[in-house]
């Protein structure tokens, strides 16, 4: 398979590649080396990346819907506005990824590496992630509903207080958990306008909305 000029296939090196809204739909690129290639809004969608390496790749917009992206390894990737629902993404390296505005929702990320990631307005409603390392992690805005977060480490990350109604957090790790409220009883975890950089974040987490 040939696409762009660039041969498609596992253990590829597409690294660099220019594959910007390329139709990948299936495709099988487990193993292959994808690092700093720009698949801006590309077709990844049901695509197999296991073991793929996207260090530093810019997939903002793209379609990850399904992929298989198990142990892959995604830092500093972009990954912006991406769709990752219903993805797999266990024991993913994600560390210092932009994930901010990506759909998660339902996303399986057992055991992945998300520490100091950005996940500010991203979806994770119903994701599955348990175990997995969000030390550091900016989820401001971020749509935790119902996620299962079972035994995470979320220490140190920041998060939406009213946006995590009904997450499973049982044996999570939330030392130094950094708990943001609107200002508004309104505004339901979205930014308050009015909001003052000066204003003074709490030294403690405030309490947490969500069910055991």
């Amino acid at each position: 398979m040939e696409v762009n000029g660039y041969k498609i296939g596992p253990n590829a090196n597409l690294s660099g590649a220019d594959l910007v809204g390329a139709n990948l739909f299936g495709a099988d690129l487990s193993g292959a080396t994808l690092s700093s290639a720009n698949l801006y809004g590309a077709d990844l969608s049901g695509a197999n990346l296991r073991d793929a390496d996207l260090t530093g790749a810019d997939l903002t917009g793209a379609d990850l819907s399904g992929a298989n992206m198990l142990e892959a390894n995604l830092r500093d990737a972009d990954l912006s506005g991406a769709d990752l629902s219903g993805a797999n993404l266990t024991g993913a390296n994600l560390r210092d990824a932009d994930l901010s505005g990506a759909d998660l929702s339902g996303a399986k990320l057992q055991g992945a590496n998300l520490s100091s990631t950005s996940l500010m307005a991203a979806d994770l409603s119903e994701a599955d992630l348990r175990d997995a390392n969000l030390q550091g992690a900016n989820m401001l805005e971020a749509n935790l509903t119902g996620a299962f977060l079972l035994g995470a480490d979320l220490s140190g990350a920041l998060v939406s207080a009213s946006r995590a109604t009904g997450a499973n957090l049982q044996g999570a790790n939330l030392t130094g958990v950094t708990m943001w409220e609107p200002k508004d009883e309104d505004m339901d975890g979205v930014f308050d306008d009015d909001w003052e950089g000066d204003d003074e974040w709490p030294d403690e987490p405030a309490d947490l909305p969500w069910e055991e």
